[in-house]
């Protein structure tokens, strides 16, 4: 029940967020918020597997780029059905083209089947080998997407979308429809990362975290939870990426692997703390924002110098992030009374 209300309060918060940019009718505040709630999921995502359970994950950029690849792909079978649906896959044409919902929905699944393919293989790591093997697994799925031609390879590909889409009897602008799209998506992400956190599967990974050996001693299945863990974490990246060609019209491997992306989702969290679920909301709507002003008025280039700079400074003076230290001070202030 409180996660339904949680889920309840976060949708309202949303719909008011989303009235107040309508109102504003900037099409820049969409363009830009996009990008930041973007990164909201991909920052709760990551928490899930390198928050909760402690296993750092730098394979992000890929789980985001299977999501979008897996779009791009879609998309292109449904520019020409006839060609590529033939024999009993002709049986898929009435459900293209598929709507961006549905894609993200598909996008979502396929992460986080590789999601679980990947953590069956690597998860007998621990430590910096499992953060080592998510590297190379993300160097390993760029050189394929480099090289596989059906969805554009080196080249990249190009996708077309509408300017405006009817919605309810309601026409909004593209960008106004894939804003509300991630912004429906970070509402879901923050709710199941609130709802885990709250779980025994929550204090299962709290105690793989901890001592991953004393949990294995106590009964736990850690291996099982892991996979969990990898699993959703994966699923959501994957969610994350799948609107991304539709939102920026050109994805190419360059892009869609950048290297943002990983130090994002690590760096977001950490600065906002890693074993909350408010923690990726903090740190991504305070590195998101503060990257889209820098992207304005100084250079883009710019953006990844700022997140190390943030990333180091709260290592060294607030290890535990925001909310770490927030929790402290009141701890502290209510032991002093």
């Amino acid at each position: 029940m409180p996660s339904i209300k949680f889920f309840l309060l976060t949708l309202t918060a949303a719909a008011g967020v989303f009235a107040v940019a309508a109102l504003l009718h900037n099409d820049y505040l969409f363009f830009a918020g996009y990008v930041v709630l973007q990164f909201v999921v991909l920052a709760t995502a990551w928490n899930i597997l390198g928050g909760y359970c402690g296993y750092v994950n730098f394979g992000t950029a890929a789980f985001f780029a299977i999501g979008a690849y897996a779009a791009v792909a879609l998309h292109k079978v449904a520019a020409s059905p006839d060609r590529y649906l033939s024999g009993g896959w002709a049986l898929l044409k009435p459900l293209f083209p598929l709507s961006v919902p549905t894609l993200v929905a598909v996008g979502g699944l396929i992460a986080g089947v590789v999601g679980l393919g990947m953590g069956y293989l690597t998860l007998r790591l621990r430590g910096v080998f499992f953060s080592i093997a998510t590297l190379a697994m993300a160097v390993v799925f760029q050189t394929l997407i480099t090289n596989w031609d059906f969805v554009g390879g080196s080249r990249g590909a190009y996708i077309i979308r509408p300017d405006h889409i009817v919605i309810g009897g309601f026409e909004l602008p593209y960008v106004w429809y894939l804003f509300l799209i991630m912004l429906l998506l970070a509402v879901v992400a923050l709710s199941l990362a609130r709802a885990i956190e709250r779980s025994r599967l929550g204090f299962a990974f709290a105690s793989i975290r901890d001592d991953e050996l004393a949990a294995e001693a106590a009964g736990v299945p850690t291996l099982r939870i892991k996979l969990i863990a990898t699993t959703l974490s994966g699923a959501l990246m994957g969610m994350a990426g799948a609107p991304f060609p539709y939102y920026i019209g050109y994805v190419e491997p360059s892009a869609a692997f950048g290297l943002a992306y990983a130090v994002n989702a690590i760096a977001m969290p950490m600065i906002g703390g890693t074993t909350s679920w408010s923690g990726p909301l903090i740190g991504a709507i305070l590195l998101g924002s503060l990257q889209q002003i820098v992207t304005v008025t100084i250079s883009s280039a710019a953006n990844l110098l700022i997140v190390g700079v943030l990333l180091v400074m709260f290592v060294i003076i607030a290890p535990k992030g925001i909310v770490g230290v927030v929790y402290d001070r009141l701890v502290g202030s209510r032991v002093g009374s």
